[in-house]
C-alpha cells in the first residue's frame, strides 16, 4: 500500500508533465480506437456467416452491373425449375436511379441517388431495417406503406433530406444522370430510422419501370438501360448447404447467357469492392496503427525518463532505506502503467460517447455503409493500449532507475 501511495505522489509531483503525458496518450489513444473501430467493423463485415446470411447475383464479367430486368422474376426464385429445386427465404432486387435536383449545376447537396425496389423489402431484407426496435419497426412500416401506396413516392435519409432543404410532404423533381432522359418527379414520403441510411434514399420501382416503358412509347425505341436496369438481386440463405445448392441451380440455368451472373456470399460481394480500398486499409492497419503505438510508447518513455533522471538522489535514499531494486522497478513501471491505463480508458470513453452519441458514427462512407460506429470493446481496447504501450516505453527508464548505486549518487551530491 505504501507502494501505491509513492505512485500516486509521484504523478502530482509535478503536475504539468503528467498532464501533458496523459493529453498526448489521450490524443494517440482516440487515433487508434477510430483506426481499429472502423477496421473491426470491415472485418465483421466480411466475415463468413454459416447462418441466416444473404448473398448477391450481379453480372458477372462487369463492374457495376447491368442486368436485364427480365433476370428478376427467376433470380428471386433461385433459378428454381424442377421438383427437386429449392428457393431462397427472401429475395430482393435493386437498381440504382440517381441525379440532381438542378438540371444545369450539380453539387454535393443537391445530388441525390435512390435504390429502386419493392417497397416491403425495405423490411425483410436491408440490413439493420429489418431487426428494429418494435416502436422503430411500427412507424417505418407506416413509411413503407405509403412508399407502396404511392408510386412517385420517395424515402430519404435524415441528413440528405437536411442537405436537400426539404420536409417530408415536399415535392422533389430529379434531372437524372444514369438515366439520362428520364427525369422523375417524387414526393418524400417519409424517412429512414437514424443510422446506417442516413443518406440515403429509396424509391418505388414500378416508377421506374413505368417511366422505361414510357420513354419507349415517346420515342420509338427502349432507352439504352432498358434491358440494363437490374443492377443486384439479394438473396436471403438458411445456410452454406442451401447457398451451395442455390448457387448451383443459378450458374446451370439457361437464363442468363448474355449477360452471364454470378453468384456469391454478401461476406465476399463486399470483400471484392473493399479492393478498391486494399493500400487504404492495408496502411491503416500496418502503418498507421503501429506508428501510433510506437508514438505513445515514446512520449511515455521520455517523460519517465526525464522523472527518473531528476530522482536519482531519492532513488539512492530509497536503496538506503531498504528498498530493493524490484521495488523501485515496480514504483517507476505502476507510474507508468496507472497514467496509460487511466488516460486510455479516459479517452476510449470519451471517444465512444462523443462518436456513437454526440456525432452520429463516423462518416467513412465506403460499400454501403454510411457511418462507422465505436463498438463498446474499445473500452477495453483503450485501457490495455495505454497500459501497454506504457510499460514498454517506461521499462528501460525503469531498469535504469533500479540499477542506481547509492555511492556514485551520494559522491556527486558531496
Amino acid at each position: 500500500m505504501k507502494l501505491f501511495g509513492l505512485i500516486a505522489d509521484n504523478i502530482l509531483r509535478n503536475p504539468v508533465r503528467s498532464l501533458l503525458t496523459i493529453l498526448g496518450t489521450m490524443v494517440l489513444v482516440f487515433v487508434v480506437t477510430l483506426v481499429w473501430s472502423i477496421l473491426d467493423f470491415l472485418n465483421a463485415a466480411t466475415a463468413t456467416r454459416t447462418s441466416n446470411f444473404k448473398a448477391i447475383v450481379t453480372e458477372r464479367w462487369r463492374l457495376p452491373s447491368q442486368m436485364p430486368y427480365s433476370y428478376a422474376a427467376t433470380l428471386k426464385e433461385g433459378a428454381a425449375r424442377e421438383p427437386g429445386h429449392i428457393r431462397p427465404r427472401d429475395a430482393m432486387c435493386w437498381s440504382f436511379y440517381g441525379g440532381s435536383l438542378d438540371r444545369e449545376k450539380r453539387t454535393r447537396e443537391n445530388s441525390l441517388f435512390a435504390f429502386a425496389l419493392e417497397p416491403p423489402k425495405l423490411l425483410t431484407m436491408m440490413d439493420e431495417l429489418d431487426s428494429l426496435p418494435p416502436d422503430q419497426h411500427r412507424e417505418f412500416a407506416e413509411v413503407v406503406r405509403r412508399l407502396e401506396q404511392n408510386r412517385q413516392g420517395i424515402i430519404l435519409g435524415r441528413q440528405r433530406l437536411e442537405a436537400i432543404q426539404k420536409r417530408v410532404g415536399d415535392r422533389i423533381k430529379i434531372y437524372s444522370l444514369n438515366y439520362r432522359g428520364i427525369d422523375l418527379e417524387f414526393e418524400i414520403v417519409g424517412l429512414f430510422p437514424p443510422g446506417r441510411y442516413d443518406n440515403s434514399a429509396a424509391m418505388n420501382i414500378d416508377y421506374l419501370t413505368a417511366a422505361l416503358d414510357a420513354y419507349q412509347r415517346e420515342n420509338g425505341q427502349p432507352h439504352p438501360l432498358a434491358d440494363k436496369s437490374l443492377n443486384l438481386v439479394w438473396l436471403r440463405m438458411q445456410d452454406t448447404a442451401e447457398f451451395d445448392r442455390i448457387a448451383q441451380q443459378i450458374l446451370t440455368a439457361p437464363y442468363y447467357s448474355n449477360p452471364a451472373v454470378k453468384i456469391e456470399t454478401a461476406s465476399s460481394g463486399i470483400a471484392t469492392f473493399l479492393e478498391a480500398y486494399r493500400d487504404l486499409l492495408w496502411g491503416m492497419r500496418y502503418l498507421l496503427a503501429p506508428a501510433i503505438l510506437v508514438t505513445m510508447a515514446l512520449v511515455i518513455s521520455n517523460a519517465i525518463s526525464i522523472s527518473v533522471r531528476e530522482r536519482q538522489v531519492e532513488f539512492a535514499v530509497l536503496k538506503v532505506l531498504g528498498y530493493r531494486p524490484f521495488h523501485i522497478l515496480s514504483l517507476v513501471l505502476g507510474e507508468a502503467i496507472l497514467v496509460g491505463s487511466l488516460s486510455g480508458l479516459v479517452s476510449a470513453a470519451l471517444t465512444f460517447s462523443v462518436v456513437n452519441y454526440v456525432v452520429g458514427g463516423i462518416k467513412f462512407p465506403i460499400a454501403f455503409f454510411g457511418a462507422f460506429f465505436i463498438p463498446s470493446q474499445a473500452l477495453l481496447w483503450g485501457t490495455i493500449v495505454g497500459a501497454a504501450t506504457a510499460l514498454a516505453g517506461s521499462f528501460l527508464p525503469a531498469w535504469s532507475a533500479c540499477r542506481v548505486k547509492v555511492t556514485d549518487v551520494f559522491a556527486r551530491v558531496g
